[in-house]
């Protein structure tokens, strides 16, 4: 509207958006298997035992899926028409097949022979179907369930895709569930729901999940509205945000405060020296969040087992080692000069979020905050009922837990603190189902637990209970309300007479 004097929010992203560009944050994915990386060029990424570079993804659509060849490069899978079920050839039960080893003609030095040649993995498939006795025999439900699992293992297929809240819930939640307290992608899915999240809201949070849950806001949000983030210890995590890749207009409406701080808050004793007076420092919180990529990123390398030497013998990462170790006292007057703007640059963070801390605590001292998500490994009840005093009435909050004891004792101290309506504690029960034509059945295997969340409203104290005349008072009217009025007697005497 013109003449409203209102900021202008985030701009739409540009059609061009859906290309890949450097530096962005992508999502690999090859069958159900997911992992988070950032395009660079010339970098080596480890995936599933495959080891290539992403230089070739630049430009291309997400959602392309790519072959990696030789030498680490990825190439553009062309669409293979699939055979119809008239040129199919294929058994009426699978009675008569025996399982003794000896129905594929091909070893397993023919098969590593073919891969040393460069035969891609759909010719050996093709050749692993050609050169078995059984196939033909098989059912052709069979025969898919054989073609899928020769492909899952020959086949270096790998698709890259846009991360999404969805996607990043169920990589952490498979491959790394104890970093976000075991949340299930369905569980997310009900916070974001019941804390009513939506763009220009006035959030609080406060969640140890490696920081999916503020991504997970922040995206359904849009850039719009503002998030308060409360964080235990130095500084927050947000290792799992960062792999949303958000542009820099998201982060104008982030703000963060020390959760050390918070009954300093409540109390009215807060004041900005305390700030100054802790040590803070930014660059301490994107290194630390860094670290945890990196360790990640090594454990993932890891549990692939990559028979490759690590990329800490290259020489750029040498260089780095020797660099840090130097001592101060023998650089020259450039390692001075680079150190002092290090120290500068240090120092301007520092400031700078100290400024984001006295705005985060302007924002929390309105008290008129639009909901409140926790989700963390502390104990809920102290932290729900200090936080609620933040939140303005007639808004949602939402507790994740891990586990259904906690929840019940806050349960418990939220009906006797009273300031709270539709107080609602549950679990969702998630079942996959595979759906193929005449073969959809549900899943053999199933999650046995996404955790457990406490919701509900908030509503203005009623301050009958604190004050005792009123108490008196109302003791009067219900008395006066039990006897018979005036009026009424007066007309039963007459009747009588």
């Amino acid at each position: 509207m013109e003449g409203s004097g209102e900021q202008p929010g985030p701009q739409p992203q540009h059609p061009g958006d859906h290309r890949i560009c450097d530096g962005d944050f992508v999502v690999l994915k090859r069958e159900d298997v997911f992992k988070a990386v950032q395009v660079q060029r010339r970098k080596k990424v480890t995936f599933e035992k495959q080891w290539f570079y992403l230089d070739n993804v630049i430009g291309h659509s997400y959602g392309t899926t790519f072959e990696v060849t030789g030498g680490g490069s990825l190439q553009p899978k062309k669409k293979r028409e699939e055979p119809t079920a008239e040129t199919k050839e294929a058994g009426t039960d699978n009675r008569n097949i025996v399982d003794d080893g000896k129905s594929q003609k091909l070893t397993q030095d023919d098969i590593k022979a073919l891969k040393d040649k460069g035969i891609k993995g759909e010719e050996i498939v093709q050749q692993l179907i050609e050169n078995s006795t059984t196939f033909r025999d098989k059912t052709e439900f069979a025969q898919d369930k054989y073609i899928k699992k020769k492909k899952k293992k020959y086949e270096a297929i790998i698709t890259v895709v846009k991360p999404s809240t969805r996607i990043l819930s169920i990589m952490y939640y498979a491959r790394e569930p104890g970093k976000i307290n075991h949340m299930r992608y369905d569980t997310l899915a009900q916070m974001l729901t019941l804390g009513n999240i939506r763009a220009g809201n006035k959030m609080i949070v406060l969640e140890t999940c490696a920081g999916l849950v503020l991504g997970a806001m922040m995206e359904r949000m849009g850039g719009f509205g503002s998030i308060i983030q409360l964080y235990p210890g130095g500084g927050p995590v947000r290792a799992a945000t960062a792999c949303f890749g958000f542009p820099k207009s998201f982060l104008s409406g982030l703000y963060e405060f020390p959760l050390n701080k918070v009954d300093s808050l409540l109390q009215g004793t807060f004041s900005a020296e305390m700030l100054s007076s802790e040590p803070k420092d930014s660059a301490l919180v994107e290194e630390r969040n860094g670290t945890l990529e990196e360790k990640q990123a090594s454990e993932q390398e890891n549990e692939d087992s990559m028979a490759e030497a690590p990329e800490s013998n290259h020489p750029e990462d040498q260089e780095t080692v020797e660099t840090i170790s130097q001592d101060p006292e023998h650089m020259g007057p450039k390692e001075r000069g680079s150190k002092k703007d290090y120290i500068q640059e240090k120092q301007r963070r520092q400031e700078e979020q100290r400024k984001r801390h006295l705005e985060a605590a302007a924002l929390l001292s309105e008290r008129n905050a639009d909901g409140l998500i926790v989700a963390s490994r502390f104990h809920p009840t102290p932290l729900l009922l200090s936080l609620l005093d933040f939140v303005a009435p007639s808004r949602p909050f939402v507790v994740y837990c891990q586990y259904k004891e906690p929840l019940l004792e806050c349960y418990t101290k939220l009906r006797e603190r009273g300031g709270v309506i539709n107080l609602r504690l549950s679990e969702t029960w998630l079942r996959n189902y595979q759906v193929l034509p005449d073969r959809s059945h549900p899943k053999l295997l199933m999650s046995g637990g996404g955790g457990y969340l406490l919701s509900g409203f908030t509503v203005a104290m009623d301050n009958l209970k604190a004050d005792t005349s009123l108490k008196s008072s109302a003791s009067t009217l219900e008395s006066h309300e039990t006897e018979e009025p005036a009026a009424k007697k007066r007309k039963c005497l007459e009747s009588d007479s």
